[in-house]
């Protein structure tokens, strides 16, 4: 499973020429920030749902529900975009999600339901699902590979940022003009970045990538000797995605039924977010020196103890302390996973593998609000939430330690023991 090589191919007739250092990071920037609006997307919804149960007489589980929509069309999204990115290029994926997602979300200011809402978080998710694997793959097109692991972690980092510009927003902004100006916000990705995308991203039609002469799709990516470990991110990346999401779905509802009023329970979300930006920080740092899955072992580890200890009821100091843990453990856990899979498999394969990996872990996504209305309705209370999510890190953990065992560190380990199995 090696990689493909580091130097620039030769230009071929009629292509567009391969853009230079800065071009290239202006580019990645730029991606980076769609990111930001991913991040955003996320934790928008948490930071209303109370507010939308009232007005819609909306249960737990129904507010699950609705939540879990925009992650359904995430999963829908991102296993089309990955693959689409690959075919038809990382500028029209990206460009094409984000409309999509801004155009949707937008819609969801007009809203006179929940099925109306619902319907448009679907499909703002179709865009949101996109946006990462195709965001992601474009960075490790243009960077060197050495930087790969690094620059997918940071990548990341827009997750949390987002959100933490989510909470920060809705703190002034909700009680002032209510719920629907959330998500007007949205437009600003349609009238600001979809016209600079276009000017500044790489113009990769597939025809101009040597890397495309190679098989690809996922009849490829879903046999051997990639098979295997294909799962096994994705598996894994469900757990994640399943503690990640729950918890930015349900976070700011579960501190407000503890007794936290909006303002603290933002705050709460803010302290999760932060940790989250922490943790791409210093897990790009960790994942170069130590490898990117044995990192993420203690990443996952660290976040579900962290959540478990919320079953103690700690002093509140404590809790934006297990918060910000549990925001480095989760979130940073999901960033060394793409991170890894960016460097795991070739470049022809790169956005169909992050596509297939992030789109089989919204199964994760979507069940999270499900489940975590459901067992509020059933009247277990808030650290039923904990509980799972917690207990959603730890069996991360303990799969991504069987992948370090299976695998080893690096992608070189991954192509000896792959080539080793394929010919014994």
């Amino acid at each position: 499973m090696a990689l493909a090589q580091t130097t620039t191919p030769a230009t071929p007739p009629g292509a567009s020429p391969a853009p230079d250092r800065r071009s290239s990071m202006v580019a990645v920037v730029v991606a980076w920030l769609f990111v930001v609006f991913d991040g955003y997307d996320l934790i928008v919804y948490g930071t209303v749902q109370k507010l939308l149960r009232e007005e819609w007489s909306l249960g737990a589980a129904q507010a699950g529900t609705v939540g879990s929509l925009a992650f359904l069309g995430m999963m829908v999204g991102a296993l089309a975009a990955g693959r689409l990115s690959d075919s038809v290029g990382r500028r029209r994926a990206i460009i094409a999600s984000a409309i999509v997602l801004s155009v949707f979300t937008t819609l969801c200011a007009v809203s006179t339901g929940p099925v109306m809402f619902g319907t448009f978080r679907f499909l703002a998710g179709l865009g949101l699902g996109g946006l990462v694997p195709s965001a992601n793959a474009l960075a490790a097109d243009l960077v060197p590979r050495r930087w790969r692991a690094s620059v997918a972690t940071l990548m990341m980092s827009g997750v949390p940022i987002g959100g933490s510009i989510a909470a920060l927003l809705g703190i002034p902004m909700i009680p002032a003009f209510g719920w629907r100006p959330m998500f007007a916000v949205a437009l600003v990705a349609l009238v600001v970045l979809v016209p600079l995308a276009w000017k500044v991203l790489p113009d990769d039609r597939p025809a101009d990538r040597a890397a495309d002469r190679e098989p690809s799709g996922f009849t490829t990516l879903l046999r051997p000797p990639f098979l295997f470990v294909s799962i096994l991110f994705a598996t894994t990346t469900i757990v994640t995605l399943m503690a990640w999401y729950g918890l930015g779905t349900w976070l700011p509802n579960l501190m407000q039924d503890a007794g936290y009023n909006l303002g603290s329970a933002l705050l709460f979300a803010l302290a999760l977010n932060l940790g989250a930006v922490a943790g791409s920080v210093l897990t790009a740092w960790a994942g170069d020196r130590f490898g990117t899955v044995p990192t993420a072992v203690v990443a996952a580890g660290l976040a579900g103890v962290a959540l478990l200890a919320l079953l103690t009821t700690p002093p509140v100091a404590l809790v934006y302390v297990v918060l910000v843990v549990a925001g480095v453990g989760t979130h940073g856990t999901q960033c060394l996973i793409i991170a890894a899979i960016s460097t795991y498999f070739p470049d022809h394969l790169r956005g169909t593998a992050l596509g297939f990996g992030l789109g089989m872990g919204r199964i994760g996504a979507v069940a999270a609000p499900q489940v975590g209305g459901i067992l509020l309705a059933a009247g277990l209370g808030v650290n039923s939430n904990f509980l799972l999510f917690g207990a959603c890190a730890i069996v991360a953990a303990v799969m991504l330690a069987g992948i370090w065992a299976n695998f080893g560190v690096t992608h070189e380990d991954a192509s000896a023991r792959i080539k080793a199995r394929t010919t014994a």
